[in-house]
């Protein structure tokens, strides 16, 4: 059904990407799948880098934090073998990596969180903090972690 609704979406969700440093991508406990921090990588390169409101626009924030939430997914996907396992999602924490005086984060979180609606439904609707930052691995300019509640096997 997920499968479905993302080649509906036109979304072609990306291999998990490897962790960057001394940690496990995601980890399932007591009926909870929790990912690590996903920063804006595709296919090993970041998709952007910098700072939101200095280097980069909301536009572009935006953008990253739509490439983090679909990593999160890959993540998932690869906990659980299928996304339908899902039975909702339950919270996102985005960090965005902001200029001096830069206060939209919710609007960059929005990226991922439009996404998670898009993709999952009523099912994507989830609690979720947004967070300026003033870095993150590689110069991302966001990095999303992810707690979904899953269908115990």
């Amino acid at each position: 059904m997920i499968n479905e609704k993302l080649a509906e979406l036109g979304i072609t969700l990306p291999e998990a990407p490897m962790p960057l440093a001394s940690y496990v991508p995601g980890k399932i406990v007591g009926g909870f799948l929790y990912t690590s921090g996903q920063v804006a990588l595709q296919n090993g390169t970041l998709t952007h880098k910098g700072k939101v409101g200095a280097n980069l626009s909301d536009d572009e924030g935006i953008a990253a934090a739509r490439v983090c939430a679909l990593n999160c997914l890959a993540v998932a996907k690869k906990f659980l073998g299928e996304l339908d396992r899902i039975e909702e999602i339950v919270k996102l924490t985005v960090f965005v990596n902001s200029a001096d005086g830069y206060s939209d984060q919710p609007k960059i979180a929005n990226g991922a969180s439009n996404l998670m609606v898009e993709i999952f439904g009523e099912k994507g609707k989830h609690t979720r903090s947004a967070v300026g930052v003033s870095g993150l691995p590689l110069d991302s300019p966001v990095e999303i972690e992810m707690i979904a509640k899953i269908e115990e096997k």
